[in-house]
């Protein structure tokens, strides 16, 4: 029962990094004005100047690295190849996210949207992928089993 729990949790990830990077399928220029207060409003010494002066200026490179990353992970996580590289990617989009935008959030409730996802992720990539994945057919390489 632990195993297919440890499946069902690394599927629900998968889902999860999915429906947030098909948000950006259809473009990313909904992002621009969000990455803009993000990096006005961080609250975070040292990452405010960074992200004024680095990320702001690359915004378009910055959501495209984001939906490909939320793409990457989501469907790794949703087959189960991969799966500890594959949850290390979710926990740093989720970091990245909840140093970013999470502050751009009116409800601060929300945030924790985020920071789950950081420790969901890190729960994934500790105990594995569970039974039920495809990284468990016999011959693959063990990068992508584990």
């Amino acid at each position: 029962m632990r195993e297919i729990l440890r499946s069902l949790v690394r599927v629900a990830t998968g889902i999860f990094w999915l429906f947030f990077a098909s948000q950006k399928w259809g473009g990313v220029d909904w992002m621009r004005p969000l990455i803009e207060q993000a990096a006005a409003r961080n609250p975070i010494p040292g990452l405010q100047p960074f992200l004024a002066a680095v990320v702001v200026p690359n915004w378009h490179l910055a959501a495209l690295a984001q939906a490909a990353g939320e793409t990457v992970a989501g469907v790794l996580l949703l087959l189960g190849l991969a799966t500890g590289a594959a949850a290390g990617l979710g926990v740093l989009l989720g970091l990245g996210l909840s140093l970013t935008v999470a502050f751009e959030l009116s409800d601060p409730g929300l945030r924790w949207l985020y920071y789950l996802a950081v420790l969901v992720n890190l729960a994934v990539a500790i105990e594995g992928p569970g039974t039920i994945a495809v990284g468990r057919i016999r011959g693959l390489p063990g990068w992508m089993a584990r």
